[in-house]
């Protein structure tokens, strides 16, 4: 079936290469013939507005002028770093997202600051976005001072506290550091990284157990490898929380592959996972939070 991807960052232009691979991310002319490869009929874009965020940042003016452009293959995120206005927990930060919610914004992120979860300004974004009813996809680093992320620790304490303190807000979560809580035998040392192995039953099923309000986002290859590494435990997975899986790539460069689509495809084909759970991390649930879509 036509999938929705939960999560890809486009530009109109290639910038700055990455200086490890020499790669940009993918304009439009270069993901839509990887989307017709896949099945892929529509995806979401996720500018990128932290300086925490890689190599290049991606405006929410950049993707909404390229969702404005092609309204038949996109919808968009906006996104708004919490230090924005007066770098204070007390910035008014509806005032941005409103501008952008009239213009057809459907959530946030990915949220990318690499402050903690619970940092003032942090929770300031996270009020704000429960407000005006926008859900927000982040992604997690494991320490204050890495790379790019919201900061949590082993057990993801803070998230747990976030899904607490916000629970009108939907979170959808990402990234190695998320992912590799699959499993209760996690290290530190393996936080942020793509572990291999049989998985007991950890952290993220948990939270997504007790939380109504945790959605998870299979793309990258953290999310990916979260189903696969374990096939039966995986297969279970998917069925298990069919309501709170969206299938995504998040492919960052021209010469990027995701092998979700077929590993999902095959798992229906084969009889792992039911019709229902298949169609639901597909696509319906991205049009029931998209498109307000009952099915």
């Amino acid at each position: 079936m036509k999938k929705i991807d939960m999560h890809i960052h486009v530009v109109k232009e290639s910038g700055m290469c990455y200086p490890h691979d020499l790669s940009t991310f993918c304009t439009v002319e270069e993901i839509l013939p990887k989307y017709d490869k896949m099945g892929v009929d529509k995806a979401v874009l996720l500018p990128l507005v932290s300086p925490e965020a890689r190599y290049q940042m991606v405006m929410t003016e950049e993707e909404m002028e390229i969702y404005n452009q092609h309204p038949d293959r996109f919808y968009w995120f906006c996104n708004v770093d919490p230090r924005v206005g007066l770098n204070s927990e007390k910035t008014d930060l509806s005032w941005f997202l409103e501008y952008y919610k009239d213009k057809g914004a459907l959530g946030v992120g990915e949220v990318t600051i690499n402050l903690p979860f619970d940092h003032p300004m942090v929770e300031n974004l996270f009020k704000h976005c429960q407000k005006q009813k926008m859900p927000l996809l982040f992604h997690i680093s494991p320490k204050a001072g890495y790379s790019y992320g919201l900061v949590d620790h082993l057990g993801l304490p803070l998230l747990e506290k976030a899904l607490q303190k916000f629970p009108d807000l939907l979170f959808i979560g990402h990234s190695q550091p998320f992912w590799a809580e699959m499993s209760s035998d996690l290290t530190e040392n393996d936080r942020n990284s793509y572990p291999k192995g049989k998985i007991i039953d950890g952290r993220v099923p948990q939270l997504l157990r007790k939380y109504g309000n945790l959605y998870g986002d299979l793309s990258a290859g953290s999310g990916f490898n979260a189903v696969k590494r374990d096939p039966e435990y995986g297969y279970d997975f998917i069925e298990e929380f069919q309501d709170q899986l969206f299938y995504g790539t998040d492919i960052c460069s021209p010469r990027e592959e995701n092998g979700l689509s077929d590993w999902l495809d095959d798992a229906f084909a084969k009889q792992k996972i039911s019709k229902a759970a298949y169609e639901k991390v597909c696509r319906t649930n991205a049009l029931k939070l998209l498109e307000k879509k009952i099915l």
